[in-house]
C-alpha cells in the first residue's frame, strides 16, 4: 500500500466492493464490561504485506494496523478469545481505507451467526457501537462495501463485554439430546477412548500417522483421512480462515493423494507441519468445524429423524466417524440400509431396543469385512453395554472397555 497517494485521496468518493469478515472470540472477564480483545490470538484472510497482520489491531497501539490486500474481497480478521462472552460495545477505528457498509455478527462456532449491529453509511474514523446485545465466542463485522479504493485497515479493534451467564432452566428436560454440550463432550471421550486409546480428545489435535488401513495419514480429533477426502477439506477451510498457514502449501499433494494411500509430495515434513499447526486456535476450530459439518450434525440430525435418544445418536456417530458417510455396504448409509431391512426404528413404529442391536449387527458386520476394523469391541464392550443397560439418554457413570483397556465417565 503507498501511503501518500492515500492520504491525498482521503476525500475522494467511496468504492464499493466485495466483503470483509471479522471474527472476534472471547476471553474471560470481570462482571462490569471489560476490554476482551486485546492480545488475543489474531488471524486474518489476507494481508497488504507482513508488516500488517491481523494481530496488530489488537495490540493495544493506535500507531499499528491491520491491512487487508488491495482490491480483493471477501475479508476478514479472527480473533480467539477462549469462550462464550456476553457482548456490549465494539469500537472500530479505522484507518483510511474503512468499511462503509458491514455488519457486526457473534457466534458459538464461528459458522452461525447472528447480527447485533449493521450500517450502510458509514464513513470512517472512529465507529464506537454501544448498547449491543449479543452473545458467542466469536464476533464478526462483515464488510460489504469499502469506502475507498483500497483495502480495509484498522488500526485498532476493541471488544468489550462480560462472562455469559448461562441460565438455570427451570426443569429438566426428559431427554437430552447429544448436541448438549455435556453430552457432546461425552461421546467426543467415548470416540477418542477407541480413535486414541484416551480420554483428552483435545489433546488430540496434534495425532497423525499411518496406521496402515490404506487411507494414508489419519491425523487430528476424528482422524481425519489423506486418503478419504476429509483431510483435503479440512485443510481448505484452514486455508480459508487463514491462508498463509503452514499446511497451505501441502494442498496440492493432497488432492494428488485423496483416494489412494501415498504420501506423495507430503512427506517428510508434513507431519511435523501438522503438529505445529495443531497449536494455531484457527487449526483447532478448523479441526472442530469439519467434524461437525461432515459427521457428528449429520449423524445426529438423521439419528433424530428416526427418533433415536441420546444413545443412539452416538452409536450413529460413532458409525459414521469410522466408515464414512457414504452408501455402500460397508458406509453409514449402507450399514443403517442393513439394519432397517430387519428392524423398524422408533420414528416408523419400532423398538429402540431392537432396532439399535439391528444397527450395530450391522455395523460389526461391515467392521468385519476389514482388517483394520476387525477388532469389533467399540460395539460389543461399550456401545452394547450401554444398550443392555437401556441408558437411551448415555447418562454418566458409565464404564466400557475398548481393546480391553477400561474406561469410565463419573460424571
Amino acid at each position: 500500500m503507498k501511503i501518500s497517494p492515500r492520504i491525498v485521496a482521503v476525500t475522494a468518493a467511496a468504492t464499493t466492493v466485495g466483503a470483509l469478515s471479522l471474527i472476534v472470540a472471547y476471553s474471560a472477564s470481570a462482571a462490569s464490561e471489560t476490554l476482551l480483545s486485546q492480545g488475543k490470538p489474531a488471524t486474518s484472510s489476507s494481508v497488504e504485506n507482513s508488516t500488517l497482520g491481523a494481530a496488530k489491531a489488537v495490540d493495544g497501539s493506535t500507531s499499528t494496523r491491520w491491512a487487508s490486500a488491495e482490491g480483493s474481497d471477501p475479508q476478514w480478521i479472527l480473533l480467539d478469545l477462549g469462550a462464550t462472552k456476553t457482548i456490549t460495545h465494539v469500537k472500530l477505528i479505522w484507518e483510511v481505507a474503512y468499511g462503509k457498509a458491514y455488519q457486526v455478527q457473534t457466534s458459538a462456532n464461528a459458522t452461525s451467526w447472528t447480527t447485533i449491529s449493521s450500517t450502510s453509511t458509514g464513513d470512517g474514523g472512529t465507529d464506537d457501537l454501544t448498547g449491543l446485545s449479543g452473545t458467542g465466542r466469536y464476533l464478526r463485522v462483515y464488510g460489504t462495501a469499502r469506502g475507498t479504493a483500497y483495502g480495509y485497515s484498522l488500526w485498532e479493534l476493541q471488544v468489550y463485554g462480560t462472562d455469559a451467564v448461562t441460565p438455570t432452566p427451570s426443569a429438566t428436560p426428559t431427554h437430552v439430546d447429544l448436541t448438549d454440550p455435556h453430552k457432546k463432550d461425552i461421546a467426543m471421550q467415548l470416540v477418542s477412548s477407541a480413535e486414541n486409546s484416551s480420554l483428552d480428545w483435545r489433546a488430540q489435535f496434534s495425532y497423525i500417522e499411518d496406521i496402515g488401513d490404506g487411507r494414508g495419514y489419519t491425523a487430528g480429533i476424528i482422524g481425519f483421512c489423506s486418503g478419504t477426502g476429509d483431510m483435503l477439506e479440512l485443510v481448505q477451510l484452514y486455508a480459508q480462515r487463514s491462508p498463509n498457514n503452514i499446511l497451505a502449501k501441502y494442498l496440492p499433494a493432497l488432492r494428488n493423494v485423496d483416494g489412494t494411500d501415498s504420501h506423495a509430495g507430503l512427506d517428510p515434513n508434513y507431519t511435523r507441519d501438522w503438529k505445529t499447526a495443531a497449536a494455531d486456535p484457527v487449526f483447532q476450530a478448523a479441526q472442530e468445524s469439519e467434524r461437525d459439518t461432515v459427521y457428528f450434525n449429520p449423524a445426529v440430525t438423521q439419528a433424530k429423524t428416526d427418533g433415536l435418544r441420546a444413545l443412539g445418536q452416538f452409536i450413529y456417530y460413532d458409525a459414521i466417524v469410522m466408515h464414512g458417510p457414504g452408501n455402500d455396504g460397508t458406509s453409514f448409509g449402507g450399514i443403517r440400509k442393513a439394519a432397517l431391512a430387519k428392524a423398524k426404528p422408533p420414528a416408523q413404529g419400532g423398538d429402540e431396543t431392537t432396532y439399535l442391536n439391528a444397527f450395530l449387527d450391522a455395523r460389526v458386520a461391515a467392521m468385519k469385512t476389514e482388517a483394520a476394523h476387525s477388532d469389533t469391541s467399540r460395539v460389543d464392550t461399550e456401545q452394547r453395554v450401554f444398550l443392555n443397560n437401556r441408558n437411551f439418554d448415555l447418562n454418566p457413570p458409565l464404564s466400557w472397555k475398548v481393546y480391553g483397556d477400561p474406561y469410565t465417565i463419573s460424571s
